[in-house]
């Protein structure tokens, strides 16, 4: 201990004369730094709070998780992984001088599979272990409720994924420009509302593409997640999608609010069925607009965050 002490005491005092005889040349200053890097080095092992980090990072890795193709819920985007950054926890509790978990500090480490190295496959969920809601709000009619949803949202200071429909953008542009304004997502909804899934190939990329254009001219965005109308697809659309450079999105949970059911009651029912990933499809009506407030503060209070699409899809972990 004390043949450590002398050469850090040493160590110091020749990067101490060095700095005072040296006038910025390049080598010397390479060569202070390297020493000082070791005299740092070394006071770090003599810490008891550095070392017990470096025994404890192991039990807080945790491994990064792959995106698959699942059964029943099709593909589902992987989770990044865990680890902890020694250095950046070492300076969050070194003023204080002893482990703080809560003052750890992660490196996230992507997982090797992701959406995009997946085959064309539809999504209709996020990782189940990422506590995180999307509501997909599909539109190609209901503008007088859209302003009422865009306050609401505003309010909560919570950011969505609204679905256009390429004709409506055609015919309601400020609205359009409204949404994005108000710093939400822009998906493809298709242009004229078809069952895609009856639809030829040509049509299918039709659809699409004039979506995208017109989303384009009047907003300048590019579209990268594609809803089919209703929900109605084949495989030919979602593989048409992918060669667009679009994944296809279906939904988790439905409000079904073009019913027009009883606000509470429909909010009730998406926020007991909202799970960690769940993607909730609404359109802008009646029902949605006076029922969301209850659905944003239920969903909060079980503990997920509403974000958009990209944002609940991707591999990156809340922190």
């Amino acid at each position: 201990m004390m043949k450590r002490f002398i050469l850090q005491s040493a160590t110091f005092i020749l990067i101490l004369l060095l700095s005072f005889s040296s006038v910025e040349h390049p080598i010397t200053t390479g060569y202070i730094n390297e020493l000082r890097d070791q005299a740092i080095t070394v006071m770090k092992e003599e810490d008891p709070l550095y070392m017990e980090l470096l025994r404890k990072q192991n039990e807080y890795k945790v491994e990064p998780q792959d995106a698959v193709i699942d059964k029943v819920w099709k593909a589902i985007p992987g989770l990044n992984g865990l680890s902890v950054d020694v250095q950046a926890s070492y300076e969050a509790m070194k003023e204080d001088g002893f482990f703080q978990e809560d003052k750890l500090v992660f490196n996230q480490i992507p997982p090797e599979v992701t959406l995009k190295d997946l085959p064309p496959s539809p999504i209709y969920r996020g990782h189940s272990e990422k506590p995180m809601v999307t509501f997909m709000v599909n539109v190609a009619w209901g503008n007088e409720y859209l302003p009422d949803i865009l306050k609401i949202m505003n309010k909560y200071d919570i950011k969505s994924t609204f679905f256009l429909d390429g004709s409506w953008v055609k015919n309601n542009p400020t609205l359009a420009k409204m949404i994005v304004e108000e710093g939400h997502e822009i998906g493809n909804h298709a242009y004229s509302h078809p069952d895609m899934k009856n639809l030829t190939r040509e049509r299918i990329i039709e659809e699409i593409v004039k979506t995208n254009e017109v989303i384009k001219d009047t907003i300048n965005q590019e579209p990268k997640w594609f809803a089919p109308p209703s929900g109605s697809y084949r495989q030919e659309v979602v593989e048409v999608a992918d060669e667009l450079g679009m994944n296809t999105v279906l939904w988790t949970v439905d409000t079904i609010d073009w019913r027009k059911p009883e606000p509470r009651s429909m909010a009730d029912r998406i926020i007991a069925k909202s799970e960690a990933g769940s993607l909730v499809l609404m359109h802008p009506t009646s029902s949605t607009a006076d029922g969301l407030e209850i659905m944003i503060e239920g969903i909060m209070n079980k503990g997920f965050k509403l974000g958009t699409l990209s944002e609940t899809l991707s591999e990156n972990r809340i922190q």
